[in-house]
């Protein structure tokens, strides 16, 4: 499922069609705009629209500014700020719109952020291509035995190559009975004018999740910032993560100030709970504190250590 003739078109075209405007315009996004960007082995991004920039959260922000309040007048400062204190809504002036090519996997784990206006791609009217996710044999790992949603180890040696063999296999067989069930001619299927063929809304329901789709996504800022917070952790599943780190990439060009202080204050941050402060507290007195008598479960002792080991 690749680019379109049509979305083809559209990508050399959209220079032509622009006109002067009143809205704020970010050169270094307005360069990236149709353009897509290779992910996975199938997969791409592309920005399609956006409005407002770093300037739109700092004039929503002082639009709400009473008398007395005028001595935060340096925009980063301000913008930081708000980041800081976790006042949102100034951030959500800013919104910008996404067409994304993912594995429905992928997608089924992204729709989990509902704070999203979302058109994708239906199977019901038309026909889904034959492409499929195959993970490369560096990101094929086994079952984590610490971690329900995690992986450990990668794969190797014949059984890593039996397991790229049944996932290619078993789409590729699973989409050769998708497109004899609809009868329409697809690939190595042709058509049979004796068979009706299946209606298309039933015979997807055939295909594995490896199968691409595609749809445009549009969020605000502010939730954006909450939707890579969460997939651009070094613990997100990679194949979302890579779509999270190249969006991360067009956030950085799009509104380079408010980026920064996402990554000071949300992405490269930690937050620690009451117990895991007051026992922070007493550390910091000097007393040497050990889990047992910390108050805190294992657990959150191994997350709160976690953190405050120098990293490697």
């Amino acid at each position: 499922m690749s680019l379109s003739e049509d979305q083809t078109i559209a990508i050399p075209r959209a220079p032509e069609s622009a006109s002067s405007t009143f809205r704020a315009t970010v050169p270094a996004l307005e360069q990236r705009l149709h353009q897509p960007i290779p992910l996975l082995d199938h997969g791409f991004i592309r920005v399609i629209d956006y409005m407002g920039d770093d300037g739109a959260i700092v004039q929503a922000a002082r639009v709400s500014y009473g008398r007395g309040t005028r001595k935060v007048s340096e925009d980063e400062g301000l913008i930081r700020y708000l980041m800081r204190h976790r006042h949102t809504t100034p951030f959500e002036m800013c919104e910008i719109k996404f067409h994304v090519k993912l594995p429905i996997f992928i997608a089924r784990q992204w729709i989990r952020h509902r704070m999203a206006s979302v058109n994708e791609y239906s199977a019901r009217y038309s026909v889904m291509d034959r492409e499929f996710y195959i993970p490369s044999p560096a990101n094929l790992a086994a079952q984590s035995t610490s971690n329900r949603q995690g992986r450990d180890a990668v794969l190797e040696g014949d059984e890593a190559v039996e397991v790229l063999r049944l996932l290619r296999a078993d789409a590729e067989r699973a989409h050769d009975h998708y497109a004899w069930m609809l009868n329409e001619g697809i690939g190595d299927s042709p058509a049979d004018p004796a068979r009706q063929g299946l209606a298309r809304e039933l015979a997807r329901m055939n295909l594995t999740l490896n199968t691409y789709t595609q749809w445009y996504w549009k969020i605000d800022l502010h939730n954006l910032f909450h939707f890579l917070s969460l997939r651009a952790d070094p613990h997100a599943q990679y194949e979302i993560r890579v779509y999270a780190d190249a969006m991360m990439e067009i956030v950085e060009a799009w509104v380079p100030v408010a980026a920064r202080a996402f990554r000071d204050y949300r992405l490269g941050a930690a937050s620690f709970s009451a117990p895991m402060l007051a026992v922070l507290r007493r550390m910091l007195a000097g007393e040497t504190v050990a889990q047992p008598e910390s108050g805190l479960a294992p657990r959150e002792w191994r997350e709160m250590m976690a953190v405050l080991q120098p990293p490697a």
